[in-house]
């Protein structure tokens, strides 16, 4: 999926918004897109190409309830 970095965006932050994680991806973006890593904050319209996430492996958490 191509995405177009807003200004002040990180690779990150465009992984977040549009993917909805980051475990994983931003790895694999930053190899797709080879120099992507010069810099921090990525330019305004910068077209960038994000991995595809994986089949998502999600861990539950046990949950403590304080008050009932």
């Amino acid at each position: 999926m191509q995405v177009r970095a807003l200004q002040g965006d990180t690779v990150d932050a465009l992984c977040w918004r549009h993917l909805g994680r980051t475990q994983g991806v931003v790895e694999a973006t930053l190899e797709l897109n080879k120099g992507l890593a010069a810099s921090s904050v990525l330019a305004a319209g910068q077209l960038v190409e994000l991995a595809e996430p994986a089949a998502s492996t999600t861990t539950t958490r046990s949950t403590v309830q304080l008050w009932e």
